[in-house]
Order: C-alpha cells, then structure tokens, then sequence
C-alpha cells in the first residue's frame, strides 16, 4: 500500500496562498542565506533561482547542472525557511521517468513546488536567444508525469513553456492550457514580449499564472502591483538578490583593494549567526548539556574539541 506523506506546515500553505485574493511575490535565491533573508524580510514565499544555482556553481544559466544538484540546494533552502520554497526544475532532467523521479526527489525534500519547462536539453535562460522547444504533445506527457508522480495534491506543479520565443504566444498559450487540462496547478508563459502579451496570459488561461519579472529581460514588466491588476497568481523575481550580491560584492571587493582597509559591519558576529538559528542550537546546547558526557569520561579528542569551542 503507498504512504501519503504528511507535508510540513509550510509545504501545505503554499495552494492556500494561492486560492487567496491577490498576488504572492517570491524574490529568488540559491541557497540558505538568501533564502532566510527572503523570509525574514516579509515575503510569503521563496524562488530557487536556476540560473542563480548554477552561478553560485561556477557556470552560466545553459543548462549545465545536473538533478541532484538542483535538488539538493532546494532542499537546503527549504529546511532553512518557515515559508514555501518554489524551486525551478529546468526540464525535469530528461523524459518522462525522469521527471517522474525530479518530483519525487523535490518533493521529498520539502518543497513546495516546482516548474517543468519545455525547451529541448540542455535547456537555456528563458530571455536568451536560442531556444527550442519539444513537440506540444511530449511537454503535456511529461507535466502529467509530474502530476502523477507527487504524493500529495500539497505539491504544486508548474508548467512552463518557453513556446513564445519560438511558435508564437498563441502556441505558447495553447500549451498552457493543455498542460492545465493534464493537471497542472499554475501556468508559467516565459518571456512575454510585450505588456499586452502580459496581460493577455491570464486572461486566456484556464488556470493561476505565474509571471517572471526580470530585470533586462523580454517581459516589460517590472511592477508587481501591475502584475497583480493583470490577474496573475504568483510572481517570481529571481535575480534581485543575485544582482544585489554581485554587485555589493564588486564595490566591497574595489574599496578594500584600494583602500586596504576592513570595512566595519552593522552587526556582530553574535547577531549574525542569531539570524540562522543560533539561538535555537545553543538551547539545545543547553538542553543535552552537548559535550559534556564525553568530557567527564575524559576523551582527549573530546577534550581538544573542547577546548576549540572555547575560542569560538
């Protein structure tokens, strides 16, 4: 008999969210750090960026990382937040068992959600040139894989079509729908042209839609109060905060070489691991006493990690 796993309280709220009035907004990251900040800012949701992942790994957003890879920081950023994690799942990592598997793995990790594209792999950023798609009738078998797959309705699926670039918005509305009427809980029309092609994605939809602002890319629109008033569902914002970091990054990295001087920071070190939960493992530190069993036994290993901790 299968076993319907019960989903963390903040897997389950993500559907809520949605069926709610109004918009979700999920600013994206690409790993714990980002994530927490995310959430500690307010935001109901979190993005996993896919071209932010495959940076923070040393390569451009083409398609070079692998299922595990992507899995596993979705799974980091999910267990460092209280909110859903939305994560990106390129094209589901090959057919139709494969992407069988992709849900499986993100799922048990506890995401929220994940969107399946259609380009052909390896896939590329959505407002590059380039792109190709797979026939209409591959893409709706491999979103209904992904339907079938999940465990629990609490899962959502994302269907993405990169079909605009290449067949036109009509095509890639077509695509939408078919990918809804298979069971696919939002729609995601990657790199509308236009404010009207914008607009007209909602409205010609059967289903929630998801609208990528980015900034320098195809879509014009960059106001998520817009966004809203079109009718879409769900916004995602992935490169705000890898934007931020690069070019925080740049300037911090320029002034210390042409200063040679450490700037100081608003926070202390103390306050800053509280920001990722120091305060709940130092209670738990206090709780079992850590440590100090194999202290009393007089463990020379034990005692020199002691020690260490000491200078902490």
């Amino acid at each position: 008999m299968t076993t319907i796993k019960t989903l963390p309280i903040h897997q389950r709220s993500l559907r809520d969210l949605i069926a709610q009035p109004g918009l979700v907004v999920a600013p994206g990251a690409y790993d714990g750090i980002g994530a927490r900040l995310i959430a500690q800012a307010g935001f109901r949701a979190v993005y996993m960026t896919g071209a932010g992942t495959s940076m923070a790994r040393g390569f451009p957003d083409f398609g070079l990382l692998t299922q595990t890879e992507m899995a596993e920081t979705a799974g980091v950023m999910a267990r460092s937040v209280n909110v859903p994690v939305i994560a990106d799942a390129d094209t589901g990592y090959g057919n139709e068992l494969n992407v069988t598997r992709t849900v499986r793995e993100y799922e048990a990790r506890g995401v929220a959600a994940l969107h399946i594209e259609d380009q052909i792999s390896p896939k590329r950023c959505g407002h590059l040139e380039g792109k190709e798609v797979i026939s209409r009738k591959e893409f709706v078998s491999k979103i209904r894989a992904a339907v079938e797959a999940r465990h629990s309705n609490e899962f959502l699926i994302i269907a993405r079509t990169d079909a605009r670039a290449v067949l036109g918005l009509e095509e890639a509305i077509d695509r939408a729908n078919a990918a809804i009427d298979v069971g696919a809980d939002i729609a995601f029309v990657e790199a509308t042209q236009t404010q009207e092609e914008a607009e007209l994605v909602p409205r010609r939809v059967r289903g929630a839609c998801l609208l990528n602002i980015v900034g320098g890319g195809r879509t014009p629109v960059f106001d998520v109060s817009v966004a809203e008033s079109m009718g879409y569902k769900l916004a995602i914002i992935p490169g705000l905060l890898l934007s931020a970091t690069i070019e925080a990054c740049d300037a911090a990295l320029a002034a210390l070489k042409s200063t040679r001087i450490v700037p100081p920071v608003a926070s202390s070190v103390g306050e800053t691991f509280r920001r990722f939960g120091a305060d709940d493992w130092n209670a738990l530190r206090h709780r079992f006493n850590a440590g100090a069993s194999a202290i009393d036994a007089g463990s020379p290993a034990v005692g020199v990690r002691a020690s260490a901790r000491g200078v902490e």
